[in-house]
């Protein structure tokens, strides 16, 4: 592993300063862009170079990156805005912004330097793995590190990787776990992502060899920040989940957007007057807009209390089981909103031509994320029952 010599300066290009209400608007300038893209997406797997280059120019790979590194340092909330505009216009774009951008917080992680090595690249985009663990054996100066990793979002673009590991002893697990940084060049990519949703996001596995990571390049599974800000102190299983969680929320509302264009000329068949003049079609749309509110409303106030937890240095794990829940409540009304937008308008919706086609799968696929899975439910019925919580996910 080669180790570039240290920036003097903040890294350029990392927006700096620019509001939720800035990026979101940059997104929907994309908009004919995306739109003339999209038909590649599927077949190639991945986003083509030149929208994926403009993406990162406007910094969404960097929404969490600190402000002492020259990146915008959003909110939670601000952060859970630019996802969602993010997976409105397209769910493989949402995907990524809220991967790639949430690994910004990896430079408050790491030593300062370190951390300018990573985002110097103004294309920079951090993968992680938290989907399988892999082996880290300490040696004089850091670790050597093994292991195949699935679910590896936007790693045909990433530039630096961090999956989680074990730490080793004498062939034995130590039940420590870290998270080694890899640059791209020591990490394999295997081409198995072949999917029915999000398919442009390039999740494919990804593989590191034997690989010498400097102890400088680790840090901890739960990490002690060298950065201020409570986000950065958010648990790390708190965090993963919502970097995605908004994204079905997106999907929705960009469903919601293109049904209501639809439903100004669409007529089913037999039927004399458009969608937009039925009273069922209102009155489900009706349900649709409450339904996708208070799920929003249920996640964004999730976090805001786990934010006041951690500041206030009390129980977390109360807070955590509710954002978890949140997630996936959140989830399900979004997925309940495009089946019953895609069921009134009718065979039109099963045609690729149609985008309706497209934000159910992509919904879908997200909402198979360990982060918003059922499971949550069992958790929080075992918490208001006053139940062991020693196994529980959250």
């Amino acid at each position: 592993m080669t180790i570039a010599k240290p920036l003097a300066a903040a890294p350029a290009g990392t927006a700096s300063g620019m509001s939720a209400a800035g990026f979101r608007a940059q997104l929907r300038d994309l908009a004919e862009t995306v739109a003339f893209e999209r038909a590649g997406f599927d077949a190639a797997g991945r986003l083509p170079d030149a929208l994926y280059r403009k993406l990162a120019a406007i910094g969404l790979f960097r929404l969490w990156l600190p402000a002492a590194l020259g990146g915008p340092e959003l909110t939670a909330l601000d952060f859970m805005d630019v996802v969602e505009e993010a997976a409105a216009l397209d769910g493989t774009i949402g995907w990524l912004v809220g991967n790639g951008g949430g690994m910004g917080r990896a430079g408050a992680y790491l030593p300062v330097d370190c951390a300018w090595q990573i985002f110097a690249d103004p294309e920079a985009f951090v993968v992680s793995g938290t989907g399988g663990v892999g082996r880290a054996v300490p040696v004089a100066g850091g670790y050597r590190v093994s292991g195949r990793w699935p679910f590896g979002s936007g790693a045909p673009h990433a530039t630096w990787f961090t999956p989680v590991c074990e730490v080793e002893d004498s062939g034995r697990g130590t039940g420590r776990k870290i998270f080694p940084y890899a640059p791209r060049a020591d990490v394999v990519l295997h081409d198995n992502w072949q999917v029915a949703g999000l398919c442009a996001t390039g999740s494919v596995d990804f593989e590191l060899r034997d690989v010498f990571v400097p102890d400088h390049f680790v840090h901890a599974f739960q990490p002690e920040p060298v950065q201020p800000g409570t986000l950065y102190r958010l648990p790390t299983g708190s965090i993963f989940p919502w970097t995605v969680a908004t994204v079905p929320l997106g999907l929705a509302r960009g469903a919601l957007a293109e049904f209501v264009r639809l439903a100004v000329s669409r007529k089913r068949r037999g039927d004399s007057v458009p969608l937009v003049e039925r009273e069922l079609v209102q009155s489900e749309i009706g349900r649709i807009e409450a339904r996708l509110s208070a799920g929003r409303a249920y996640l964004r106030q999730a976090m805001t209390d786990l934010l006041d937890a951690v500041e206030a240095g009390i129980d977390l794990v109360p807070t955590r089981v509710r954002l978890r829940l949140a997630c996936t409540f959140a989830s399900e009304g979004a997925l309940w909103a495009i089946g019953r937008l895609t069921e009134m308008a009718g065979a039109v919706a099963i045609f690729r031509s149609c985008p309706l086609e497209r934000y159910e799968r992509d919904a879908r696929a997200a909402a198979k994320h360990v982060a918003m899975s059922p499971a949550a439910y069992i958790t929080g019925g075992k918490l208001l029952l006053e139940r062991d919580l020693a196994h529980a996910h959250f």
